[in-house]
C-alpha cells in the first residue's frame, strides 16, 4: 500500500474514534465508570457493577439505559450514635453533580422503580443528595433512563456513592425517617465511647459560629480544634500552633446554636464533608472515659488530657 493510502486509513479511523467514541471502562479498582451512549442502541440496556465503597458513574450523551448494581465489600458495624441501625443493614447515598443532564436515576427495589433524580433543566436547583438503606437479602440496583433530547451533546449523567454498614440516621439527608427528637438527641456513654474507637474524625474544640446550609438543610458548625485525634482525611488545617480549623455539618433542625466551652467532636465524612455524630462537652467525656477506664469497659484508648 502506498504511504499516501496508509495516511487515508489512518485519518478514516482518527476521525471513527472522534465522531463514534464507543468506549465504557471501569477504574482499575473497579469502584468508578465512565462511559458513553453513542454506543448504544436505542432502548438498550447496559448492565454495570460496581464493587466498592464509593466511587463515581459518569456517562457522556445519554442513550438508552444503566442498570447499576453496587455490590461493596462492606462489613457493617454497630451504630456510632442515636438511631443507629441493625447490624447488616447498610445506607447508600448518591450525589448528583451539578450538571446532571439527560437522564432519569431511579431505585430500583424488588423490581419496582423509585424516582430519586430527574432531569435537570438549566433554570432548576442542583440536585440534592439522596439516600436508601438496604436490609439483609434485599435486591437493589440503580437504573438510569436517558430522556429524549434532539440535541445529546452537551448531556452528563453523573454522580457519586457511598455506602456504609455503620451510618447512623443523623446522616440522612434527604429523608427524615426517625424523629426530629431521636436524630438530634445526646449520645449516651455507651455511644460516645464507641464514636471515639469508630468515627472518621476524633477532635478536641471550640464553636467559632454556625452558619445554615440551605442548599443542604443544614448547620455548618465553624470549628477552632485545639486537638486533632484522629481525622481520616484532611478536615481541620491551619498554621496556628494552638488551633487548627475546620467545619462540621450536621441536620438543621437539631438547632446547634454556638456558646462557650470545649467539646469532643465526632463524626463521619459524607461526600468529602464532615457530619456530626457524638458532641459531648470535653469534660463531660473525660469523666465518661475515666470512670469506664476504671471499670476496665473502654472499646480502645485515647490520649485524653
Amino acid at each position: 500500500m502506498s504511504s499516501f493510502g496508509r495516511w487515508i486509513n489512518a485519518t478514516w479511523i482518527l476521525l471513527l474514534g472522534i465522531f463514534h467514541p464507543c468506549f465504557s471502562s471501569y477504574s482499575e479498582d473497579q469502584c468508578s465508570w465512565r462511559g458513553s451512549g453513542l454506543s448504544q442502541q436505542q432502548g438498550s440496556v447496559e448492565q454495570i457493577s460496581l464493587h466498592c465503597s464509593e466511587g463515581t458513574l459518569d456517562w457522556l450523551y445519554p442513550k438508552g439505559a444503566l442498570r447499576l448494581t453496587l455490590t461493596p465489600r462492606l462489613a457493617p458495624m454497630g451504630a456510632v450514635g442515636p438511631g443507629g441501625g441493625s447490624v447488616g443493614i447498610i445506607t447508600a447515598c448518591v450525589k448528583p453533580s451539578e450538571q446532571f443532564h439527560g437522564a432519569q436515576l431511579y431505585l430500583e427495589r424488588d423490581g419496582l422503580l423509585e424516582l430519586l433524580v430527574g432531569d435537570r433543566i438549566e433554570s432548576s436547583p442542583p440536585p440534592r443528595v439522596r439516600c436508601f438503606s438496604r436490609t439483609p437479602g434485599e435486591r437493589l440496583a440503580l437504573f438510569l433512563q436517558a430522556t429524549p433530547h434532539q440535541d445529546i451533546s452537551r448531556r452528563i449523567a453523573s454522580f457519586r456513592y457511598e455506602l456504609r454498614g455503620d451510618w447512623t440516621a443523623r446522616m440522612s439527608l434527604d429523608s427524615n425517617p426517625v424523629s426530629t427528637e431521636d436524630a438530634c438527641r445526646p449520645c449516651n456513654d455507651s455511644e460516645i465511647l464507641m464514636a471515639v474507637c469508630t468515627s472518621d474524625f476524633v477532635v478536641r474544640g471550640n464553636i467559632r459560629s454556625v452558619e445554615e446550609d440551605e442548599s443542604l438543610r443544614a448547620a455548618v458548625i465553624k470549628v477552632s480544634a485545639t486537638r486533632v485525634f484522629r481525622q481520616k482525611y484532611t478536615l481541620f488545617t491551619g498554621n496556628s500552633r494552638l488551633a487548627s480549623r475546620g467545619e462540621i455539618r450536621t441536620l438543621l433542625q437539631c438547632g446547634v446554636k454556638p456558646g462557650p466551652g470545649s467539646f469532643l467532636f465526632t463524626g463521619r465524612v459524607h461526600f468529602g464533608e464532615a457530619w456530626l455524630g457524638c458532641a459531648p462537652r470535653y469534660k463531660d467525656f473525660q469523666r465518661t472515659y475515666a470512670a469506664a477506664k476504671a471499670a476496665q469497659q473502654i472499646p480502645c484508648e485515647l490520649p485524653v488530657d
